[in-house]
């Protein structure tokens, strides 16, 4: 298995192993993609990436991390984004969309103002924020309102609808945001969901949010197009969600239409120590690979083509997501393929800088 190997999932072919990482990018207004969106996107998509997702996107407005934040909890939503997918589709990269609602992470500012801090209301932030239960993420943040058995069915519906809308708008694959903290991990997570109904408790209550969500998205999105799970593979705290949950969880979702894994970590405790390091979070895509056979990508730290190919000829992974390297550098799976001696198209407006 190499880098530039094609793969496909269901009737989707992905033109190599690399997958541009949902980032936030905090310019939105209403949650309306803009110009900003289709540069920074389809830049990764000239740059040649197999595939380009956009950063988490609500499916309601409460959902957003902040005020700024992406979405997709309306029709008029749609318009913009499928400016972008077919921009993206147009040079070659598979265009994907990560369904997200942040939980008690919600209504908060911006990374250059005062990120993490609550947003007050008269300045675009919303009250309440939900959770699976009312713990706070830290003292500062906004105390949560527990979400009620009838919310979460509404909430369900929600993806149902954003599944249609992604599927309206283009976009040939989704994938649920599950992971760093954020609403579904606030359910999976010992360390946050306490509750003593039937979403709570045992590891079986704990994953039937995202089951049912699961649920939902497949109730609208098609057999035909993959769907992705991102999970924190760990919680790296004592009590927390393990690795071990990670697999069970794997083995849980498989059937349910989740074609691949994308194994990160971290997120549910601002407390956890996290042993952050090239590739620190690819045992974790190696391991559910192995023991489950489902698909998975491999996340976080990963910056260089040798250490990426590395990845895949040795079986840990699928394929490699990259984030903050691909801010760096939007053109590096072109690069990477000269490093690796592989031959692929370059963008015709581009040829005269092929060495």
């Amino acid at each position: 298995m190499n880098l530039f190997d094609s793969l496909q999932i269901r009737d989707v072919t992905f033109r190599n192993r690399i997958a541009v990482s949902p980032m936030c990018e905090y310019s939105s207004e209403d949650g309306f993609a803009n110009d900003w969106h289709l540069v920074h996107l389809g830049s990764r998509a000239v740059g040649g990436a197999g595939a380009v997702l956009t950063e988490a996107t609500a499916v309601v407005p409460e959902g957003r991390i902040s005020p700024s934040d992406l979405g997709i909890w309306k029709d008029d939503h749609i318009e913009n984004l499928s400016q972008i997918v077919a921009f993206l589709r147009q040079h070659g990269a598979v265009a994907g969309t990560q369904l997200a609602h942040a939980g008690f992470k919600a209504s908060t500012d911006v990374p250059w103002r005062n990120h993490g801090n609550p947003v007050p209301v008269g300045d675009g932030g919303w009250r309440p924020v939900y959770s699976s239960t009312s713990k706070a993420f830290t003292p500062e943040s906004i105390q949560p309102e527990a979400l009620t058995c009838e919310a979460i069915t509404r909430l369900a519906y929600a993806y149902t609808l954003a599944a249609g809308r992604a599927l309206e708008a283009g976009f040939e694959l989704i994938e649920i945001h599950a992971a760093h903290g954020y609403l579904i991990h606030q359910f999976l997570s010992p360390l946050v969901n306490t509750r003593t109904d039937h979403y709570g408790g045992c590891f079986e209550n704990r994953t039937r949010l995202l089951r049912e969500v699961i649920a939902a998205v497949r109730f609208a999105w098609p057999e035909r197009l993959p769907l992705w799970l991102r999970i924190s593979a760990s919680d790296w705290t004592e009590g927390g969600w393990t690795i071990e949950d990670s697999v069970a969880l794997a083995r849980q979702v498989k059937p349910l239409g989740v074609d691949l894994i994308d194994a990160s970590s971290g997120g549910i405790v601002p407390t956890a120590k996290i042993p952050l390091g090239p590739g620190y979070q690819t045992p974790f895509a190696e391991r559910i690979r192995r023991e489950t056979g489902i698909l998975t990508a491999a996340v976080g730290m990963i910056t260089s083509p040798e250490q990426a190919q590395h990845i895949l000829a040795t079986g840990q992974a699928d394929m490699v997501v990259l984030a903050r390297e691909l801010l760096r550098d939007p053109y590096w799976p072109l690069r990477a393929a000269q490093l690796l001696k592989q031959n692929v198209q370059w963008p015709k407006q581009y040829l005269r800088a092929r060495l």
